[in-house]
């Protein structure tokens, strides 16, 4: 493993002088465009640039740069390294990287068609999810981005450690996270669903 990060350092430092970076820019900037195109803001309803939003239940989550939700694609990220390592360390680790980024990018499309959205509006916590702004997509990109190359420079025992954390972490503090977001999305369960409904602040 130790290995395979070398090797996927210096494939990166060797790239970013050629073709990476712009690869990964392109990547980025094809899916805002398409988002655009689907009709979502760049900024959201409200046309504000926000940084930081903490609360679930705000209608200007998933509409910032970062919230409680980023930490889901960071494991993402984390993820996608320990998949395709297993099932394709053959391919150079730079292409990996691409890879789990077209399947990053593939789930934000998906996650903002109206299928999706109105999934997670009957079968989850997000009532009222309009889908993201552009900025929050291009956002968990590089979150997953950063779950990945953090997996690729530390031993497989601390990406177990960091995604329990997480995951964890975030079911105490908002009562959702990766795990519980996948589980509600296909097939449901009312009690997951009471508990994190009593998690909501009143009015």
């Amino acid at each position: 493993m130790r290995a395979t990060a070398v090797k996927l350092a210096a494939e990166l430092s060797r790239l970013k002088t050629s073709h990476l970076i712009l690869i990964f820019i392109a990547v980025l900037v094809l899916m805002a465009g398409i988002e655009l195109s689907m009709g979502r803001l760049f900024f959201g309803p409200d046309g504000r640039f926000g940084f930081w939003e903490t609360s679930i239940w705000s209608s200007e989550n998933s509409q910032r740069v970062a919230d409680p939700y980023s930490f889901s694609h960071i494991v993402h990220g984390i993820s996608f390294y320990a998949l395709l390592w297993l099932f394709a360390r053959k391919l150079p680790a730079a292409k990996r990287l691409l890879i789990a980024l077209a399947l990053e990018v593939s789930w934000e499309l998906l996650e903002n068609s109206p299928i999706i959205i109105n999934r997670y509006r009957e079968a989850t916590v997000a009532l009222g999810y309009s889908g993201d702004s552009v900025l929050n997509s291009m956002s968990d990109a590089l979150m997953m981005t950063a779950g990945f190359i953090f997996a690729s420079k530390v031993k497989p025992v601390i990406s177990l450690a960091a995604v329990a954390v997480m995951e964890v972490g975030c079911a105490l503090w908002v009562r959702d996270n990766l795990t519980l977001n996948i589980i509600m999305l296909i097939h449901p369960v009312e009690a997951i669903r009471h508990w994190q409904m009593a998690g909501q602040p009143t009015p």
